[in-house]
């Protein structure tokens, strides 16, 4: 199945409800891994969400998007940016040219990927001694709201397999990935939803159901009753990590 089309019609939603990493993870790149004036690839680049942090640190940014909902919503909400630059291409075949970029960041995507095609697209189009930087917010699975989304997932939506795609920690496609040379940091990212914005999230992934599917209703009166019973004025409060693997 090409996956790109599982997020079709999705791209209001993710831009709504997504969250956007921890600056400090921003941060930790910009003082230890991406190098002043550096040119960076970010493949799977969604609606912009991670490059956003990258164009912000004034760099030059491929945003290499193959679904066009997606991309045309990065568009919008980026071409203000002189550093950005929108391409039409995939995780295996970026359309970039050889040796074109310093950094390839992935926010959210690489479980998506066929890791060995990837590695040597990455390898093709990095610099020497460039460096890959795969990135996820990752959702602590212990918080009673996150575990009632566990819940909801699975009763409704036949494609959920897991929150990030199912990856998980030191995955051994990440292992295979870096050959097992990696750093691993995390920072927390905690965010807090209105009731349009936490139902957005839901919707925004590529398993969720869309309207018009059967039991969409239902599943919606399960988010919105799982959001009324948790909500703190008219708020609440998910617990995220924004963590990333480093290696060259």
């Amino acid at each position: 199945m090409d996956h790109t089309t599982r997020f079709d019609g999705r791209a209001g939603d993710y831009a709504a409800g997504r969250p956007t990493y921890a600056e400090k993870l921003i941060d930790h790149l910009y003082d230890r891994v991406i190098p002043k004036g550096a040119t960076i690839a970010d493949i799977g680049s969604g609606t912009g969400k991670f490059a956003k942090h990258l164009l912000d640190r004034g760099s030059n940014v491929f945003c290499v998007e193959p679904n066009d909902d997606m991309r045309r919503e990065a568009e919008s909400e980026l071409s203000r940016y002189q550093g950005f630059r929108s391409v039409n291409g995939n995780a295996e075949h970026t359309t970039l040219g050889d040796g074109s970029v310093d950094i390839v960041t992935t926010a959210q995507a690489f479980h998506w990927f066929d890791t060995q095609k990837f590695r040597r697209e990455c390898t093709r189009i990095m610099r020497h001694g460039g460096k890959a930087v795969l990135i996820w917010n990752i959702r602590d699975p212990e918080q009673l709201i996150n575990r009632e989304l566990q819940s909801i997932y699975t009763k409704y939506c036949p494609r959920f397999g897991g929150f990030s795609g199912g990856i998980e920690k030191d995955d051994i496609r990440i292992k295979e990935f870096f050959g097992g040379r990696y750093d691993y940091v995390s920072f927390d990212n905690p965010m807090t939803y209105d009731r349009d914005r936490f139902i957005a999230r839901s919707l925004s992934s590529s398993y969720s159901l869309k309207e018009g599917d059967d039991r969409y209703g239902e599943y919606i009166d399960a988010l919105t009753e799982l959001f009324e019973r948790c909500a703190e004025g008219g708020t609440v409060s998910v617990t995220y990590r924004s963590a990333a693997y480093i290696g060259e």
